[in-house]
């Protein structure tokens, strides 16, 4: 069985860690709507995600709706190569705020 964690990360940021898949993108999605509060900017970094497909895409993106309705900003770090490679093949790379560096 998948699992995966949003948790609170270091200065307003938050962490993901574990499967993004469609077994485990629904509480995600719950323990986002809980985590993500504005205003402001969170950073978000995927660094500890071991694997993702289109559901982490979705989530992503249903992340960047909660925040725009909340007055929020996103920025996503450490995009797994699976979730780029989704992001280049469906034209959202410019859609998802990437933090560089």
């Amino acid at each position: 069985m998948s699992s995966a964690s949003l948790v609170p990360g270091t200065h307003h940021g938050l962490v993901v860690r574990g499967v993004l898949d469609f077994a485990t993108v629904g509480p995600l999605a719950a323990e986002g709507e809980r985590l993500l509060v504005g205003p402001g900017v969170v950073e978000i970094d995927l660094s500890g995600v071991t694997s993702a497909n289109s559901a982490g895409l979705a989530l992503l993106l249903e992340w960047l709706d909660l925040a725009r309705r909340r007055q929020l900003r996103l920025r996503f770090r450490n995009l797994p190569e699976p979730l780029v490679r989704l992001a280049e093949l469906t034209n959202l790379t410019e859609v998802l705020p990437l933090a560089h560096g």
